[in-house]
């Protein structure tokens, strides 16, 4: 007989569902003697406890398992044969009235959507593309010299100048009280790198060793210290040694030190730019697929299953206890994270999961093995050990996993943008790489 689908609201559907009640008892009559082997209970022997026992004590549980497997069995063979594609688990409710020698099911579910995916012809998507200049690559080199540098101690006359490294004790007070944080010894920083407040920097500037200075610092109105932020504290700073900063010269030694193929200047400046080139590319990739996905959302119409977005924003909320946890926050586990806050993320997650998906099905968007791989090996050069980190990716079918999702999203873009209207613009490298 043919499934009977009840629709009731937009993408929500109901089936009942029946199974024979000799198939649930005999099926739990059988389970309970194989359970009756090897169970034990006090003044029996094992294998001898009475199947009455056995029954009082496992009985309940036992036939709800059966019942689960049965019902789950009888759903998945009627969703298939009404050709339903489901979008999550069904909730499922027993009916009181039923034929006689049967137990009867009412299945809600959720179905997938019909999309509706507008012309992308006329959607107009803005693709941004960067240079490497030499000027990025001076700044680069400059950081790397910068993570190398050593410092010497100041002759005592002089005092405190920029990119130098001051030790200081310091104490602050507000309204003439201490407060928490506010006080260190032997605290180091360097001078005009914004590892303090502007503030405080501008007052170390000049100072020498030993010497002593009260000044007054306004905490910001947005300070990450919320009980202080908006509020004006008095400093006494003391300096106790004061550093200069000793850059390495750019040249073959230093080249050296960086593991350079071809320890030359020359070498250690081609070096530099393909890795940033490299950059560039993944950060051009991941804004211009964000425009894409931006643009693909506006064009499509469809319901939401609420069962994926509910099922998403739960997913949402164990990532941000997990970063929590990684904070080092207590009890990250018990914090009070609602739902409903990460909610229209998830909506987009999911609208966009199922456009995708739409897309990747009826283009033919699938990731090959060659792009898989290709993938892969663009990734590992960023390590100093390429093949190993290929090995790595391959070993581990999570990891491929979302390697394929990456890739997939790169088809997409690429098949959109050769739809749409594309309006190229060059942005500065300074630009883009200020950008999360």
């Amino acid at each position: 007989m043919a499934v009977q689908v009840e629709t009731l609201e937009k993408l929500e559907r109901r089936i009942t569902l029946t199974v024979p009640a000799s198939d649930i008892n005999g099926e739990v009559e059988s389970r309970l003697k194989r359970l009756s082997r090897t169970v034990k209970a006090d003044g029996f022997r094992p294998g001898k406890v009475p199947m009455s026992v056995v029954a009082q004590r496992y009985g309940y549980s036992v036939q709800y398992e059966v019942v689960n497997d049965h019902i789950g069995k009888a759903f998945a063979d009627a969703a298939g044969e009404a050709k339903l594609r489901v979008a999550g688990p069904p909730r499922i409710t027993q009916k009181q009235e039923a034929a006689e020698g049967t137990l009867a099911f009412d299945a809600t579910f959720e179905v997938y959507p019909e999309i509706k995916l507008g012309d992308l012809s006329t959607a107009e998507i803005e693709r941004v593309s960067t240079e490497v200049t030499e000027a990025a690559i001076d700044r680069t080199v400059e950081i790397l010299r910068k993570q190398r540098r050593t410092f010497a101690q100041r002759p005592a006359a002089e005092g405190a100048q920029a990119s130098d490294r001051v030790t200081i004790d310091f104490e602050g007070k507000i309204d003439g009280e201490p407060f928490d944080g506010g006080k260190a010894e032997a605290f180091q920083f360097i001078v005009g790198e914004g590892q303090m407040l502007e503030q405080f920097d501008q007052a170390v500037r000049g100072m020498k060793v030993g010497d002593s200075k009260t000044f007054p610092l306004q905490f910001p109105a947005d300070y990450q210290g919320k009980d202080v932020a908006g509020k004006e504290a008095d400093f006494l700073v003391t300096v106790k040694k004061i550093e200069a900063q000793h850059l390495p010269a750019v040249d073959e030694g230093f080249a050296k030190t960086l593991g350079i193929a071809d320890p030359t200047v020359e070498g250690l400046r081609a070096d530099v730019k393909k890795n940033l080139e490299r950059e560039v590319r993944f950060r051009v990739q991941q804004r211009n697929k964000a425009a894409v996905m931006d643009a693909l959302s506006k064009a499509a119409e469809l319901d939401l299953p609420k069962a994926l977005v509910d099922s998403e924003a739960d997913r949402l909320v164990e990532q941000f206890r997990e970063r929590l946890k990684a904070q080092g926050i207590k009890d990250a586990d018990k914090v009070p994270v609602p739902a409903e806050e990460f909610r229209p993320q998830a909506e987009r997650r999911v609208r966009l999961g199922l456009v995708v998906g739409e897309l990747v099905r009826t283009q033919g968007l699938q990731a090959k093995p060659d792009q898989l791989q290709a993938h892969i090996e663009e990734l590992s050069q960023s390590y100093e050990k390429p093949a190993e980190v290929v090995r790595w990716y391959l070993s581990d079918r999570q990891r491929m996993s979302e390697v394929e999702a990456i890739v997939i999203e790169n088809n997409v873009a690429a098949h959109v943008l050769g739809l749409a209207k594309v309006n190229d613009r060059l942005v500065a490298f300074d630009e883009l790489m200020a950008q999360a």
